[in-house]
């Protein structure tokens, strides 16, 4: 009979309370996409996990698989995310990464390169931040999924971005840009589409380091709140929810 151990990298998505000591882990795992698993004891003061299933925190875990809950028996830490909690703007960002995760991903589906991106883009919050981090991350969780927006010609007419025939909106349920004649979408900048063809075309760090500005991450300037708006706008029409995390950030950023 196989054995029921099994270990795994992960990051910590949420947790919520269960019973009066124990704690529901969501996790996504390198190799085994979504789990849920029991914390026993974790609210408990001598707790044997102490601070370390915190949300955002990568580490490794050793779980027992249940029917429907799994249970963690240890945890040792890769990366703690307590760097992450001085910074207001950068914990909504990390907020807004593993809510968008944890909506998208069903549970035991492997999913190892939403695994890779997930990593990626908390080492670039804690490393090197940018207010341009979450609506890639957004981007390119929809490109995993298939749903990459056709951002070169009309998707009307066909007509190529050019001079004489610039692109003028995006019609995000139709899946791309549109010329003015054939314009049904919302209105779209050059500077937008520029950005957005970065983050899809191989440019994602020239994108985040073109917008990495140290100890301020507010949207501010106005090519980010575009592509900020359209991503989520793209992201929320297809998960068929609202992204809670990042309608906070905007507020914030917006105060």
């Amino acid at each position: 009979m196989a054995s029921r151990l099994y270990r795994e990298n992960a990051i910590v998505l949420r947790s919520y309370k269960l019973g009066e000591s124990d704690r529901i882990i969501v996790l996504l795992t390198e190799f085994s996409g979504k789990v849920r698993a029991v914390a026993k004891g974790i609210r408990k003061t001598r707790s044997k996990f102490g601070g370390r299933l915190e949300p955002f925190a990568y580490v490794n875990v050793q779980l027992h698989r249940g029917t429907s809950l799994d249970v963690i028996n240890q945890v040792e830490t890769i990366d703690a995310a307590s760097s992450l909690f001085g910074d207001l703007d950068v914990m909504t960002e990390a907020s807004a990464i593993v809510e968008a995760v944890d909506q998208l991903v069903p549970d035991r589906e492997p999913v190892p390169n939403i695994f890779r991106m997930l990593v990626g883009g908390r080492k670039t919050l804690i490393e090197r931040p940018s207010p341009m981090v979450v609506p890639a991350f957004l981007w390119r969780l929809l490109d995993a999924e298939g749903l990459r927006p056709e951002l070169d010609r009309c998707i009307s007419c066909g007509e190529p971005d050019s001079a004489d025939h610039p692109l003028a909106s995006i019609d995000l349920e139709r899946g791309g840009t549109q010329c003015r004649n054939c314009r049904t979408g919302v209105a779209v900048s050059a500077a937008a589409l520029d950005v957005m063809r970065g983050i899809f075309g191989g440019r994602l760090g020239e994108v985040l380091d073109e917008h990495h500005v140290p100890g301020e991450q507010r949207l501010g300037v106005p090519v980010v709140n575009e592509v900020s708006a359209l991503a989520t706008r793209a992201f929320e029409m297809h998960v068929e929810r609202r992204l809670r995390s990042v309608a906070i950030f905007e507020i914030h950023d917006g105060a």
